[in-house]
C-alpha cells in the first residue's frame, strides 16, 4: 500500500513537472515579457562632444531614455566630473566641468542660451579650460533652437578663461573652433576650417574636430577637402576614408546651403556602406560647422 501511494505521488509530481515545462516553452502571449531592446521606447540620441583619451575633445552621442528630461541640464550633467551621469558617457570619454558644479538657472533669448552655473565651474584645471569651454558650447548648440551660449558665473558674465585669462567672445557659437591648430605666417587675412576626421576605439566610431587657422586663399571647402582626402591617416587616431585620388567637379555656395559634386573616384575600392556614410558625415559636419549653414547636398557622378 505504501508502495503504491509513493508511485501515485511520483507520478503526480511528475505531471506537474511536465505541465510547468510546458508553460515554460509556450507562455500565455497575453503575459509574454517585453524583450529586453525594446524596453526604453522614448529613448533619444544627443550628440556631445567631450575630452577623450587621446587630448581632443570628441564629438559622440548618448542616449537619453526619458523624453521629458531637460536636454540642456542632461547635457551638462553628463560633462560634470564626478556626476551619475557622467559614467554614462562613451567608453575613454571623460567630463570636463569641475565637480559639484552645479546649473543656478537658465534662459533662452532669441536662440542665445545664457546659463547661470555656481562658483565651482571656476575650478577648473588651466589644462583643462580650453576643453571645458569647446565641448559645452559644441555640444549645446547642437541642440535645436540654440545658436549661440553665453557663460555666467554666479551672474557674472564669464568674459576670459578662469586661469590663462585670454578673453572670450561675449557669445559662444561654433566661430570659437574647437582643438584649434595654427599654420599661419601672417596674423592679417587669416580664416578657420574646421574638419572632421574618423576616430576608432576598437569597434567604436566617433568623430574629432580640428580647426585650422591659416592665410590660405582659397575656398574653405576646397580646404576641407584637401584635408581629408591628403591621407588616410592624417595624424596618430585621425582618419579619413575619403579617396586621396578624388576629384571635386564642381561645387555651389548658397545663402543656407552648399551642394557639391564628386566624380566616383570618391568611394574606388570602398564597398563598406558604413565607410561611405562616414565620408559623407565627416564632410557633411566640416561643411556644416565651417559655414554655419543647415544643409548639405553631395552628389556623385
Amino acid at each position: 500500500m505504501l508502495k503504491r501511494s509513493a508511485i501515485k505521488r511520483i507520478i503526480v509530481a511528475s505531471l506537474a513537472l511536465v505541465i510547468m515545462f510546458l508553460f515554460y516553452l509556450f507562455p500565455r502571449t497575453d503575459e509574454l515579457s517585453i524583450p529586453e531592446e525594446v524596453i526604453y521606447v522614448d529613448e533619444i540620441f544627443l550628440p556631445i562632444y567631450a575630452a577623450q583619451k587621446n587630448g581632443y575633445v570628441a564629438r559622440s552621442s548618448v542616449i537619453k531614455n526619458d523624453k521629458n528630461e531637460d536636454d540642456i541640464k542632461y547635457l551638462i550633467d553628463m560633462l560634470t566630473i564626478d556626476s551619475q551621469k557622467s559614467l554614462l558617457l562613451p567608453n575613454n570619454f571623460t567630463a570636463v566641468i569641475p565637480p559639484d558644479t552645479k546649473v543656478i538657472d537658465y534662459t533662452i533669448e532669441d536662440k542665445i542660451l545664457k546659463i547661470n552655473f555656481t562658483k565651482e565651474f571656476l575650478n577648473v584645471r588651466e589644462y583643462n579650460e580650453e576643453k571645458m569651454i569647446e565641448a559645452l558650447t559644441y555640444s549645446l548648440v547642437e541642440l535645436d533652437g540654440v545658436k549661440g551660449i553665453m557663460i555666467y558665473v554666479e551672474n557674472s558674465l564669464l568674459d576670459h578663461y578662469p586661469n590663462s585669462g585670454k578673453r572670450l567672445p561675449k557669445i559662444l557659437d561654433r566661430n570659437l573652433g574647437i582643438n584649434k591648430s595654427y599654420d599661419i605666417y601672417d596674423i592679417k587675412d587669416t580664416k578657420m576650417t574646421t574638419t572632421y576626421y574618423i576616430g576608432k576605439d576598437n569597434d567604436n566610431y566617433y568623430y574629432i574636430p580640428i580647426s585650422k587657422i591659416t592665410n590660405e586663399k582659397i575656398e574653405p571647402l576646397e580646404i576641407i577637402v584637401n584635408e581629408l582626402k591628403t591621407t588616410p591617416i592624417y595624424e596618430t587616431n585621425l582618419i579619413s576614408y575619403l579617396n586621396a585620388s578624388y576629384e571635386l567637379k564642381s561645387y555651389q555656395i548658397l545663402e543656407n546651403s552648399i551642394s557639391l559634386s564628386f566624380d566616383n573616384e570618391i568611394i574606388a575600392g570602398l564597398s563598406d556602406k558604413d565607410i561611405n556614410e562616414q565620408i559623407v558625415y565627416t564632410l557633411s559636419l566640416s561643411i556644416r560647422d565651417t559655414y554655419d549653414i543647415d544643409k548639405v547636398d553631395i552628389s556623385i557622378n
